[in-house]
């Protein structure tokens, strides 16, 4: 993509702006509540934030107490 400077005005090549999406599998993000019981830690573990395993979670139609309440019943 060509970004037109605002100083000199010169067109100057850009390869991918922005940060690249974070892709955690949703079983990855599953497994990780299960195992830990919380959400804090279960991002911490997964090297994200906590609203990205809500956004998951809701993406999936789950909440976190479906995922820890359903390891509690076992």
């Amino acid at each position: 993509m060509l970004v037109r400077c605002p100083y000199c005005g010169k067109s100057v090549a850009v390869n991918g702006l922005g940060r690249k999406p974070f892709n955690v599998p949703v079983i990855n993000v599953y497994d990780a509540i299960r195992l830990y019981q919380n959400i804090p830690a279960a991002a911490e573990s997964l090297g994200c934030s906590r609203a990205y395993i809500y956004r998951v979670l809701k993406q999936y139609g789950m909440t976190s107490m479906d995922v820890i309440n359903k390891e509690n019943k076992k």
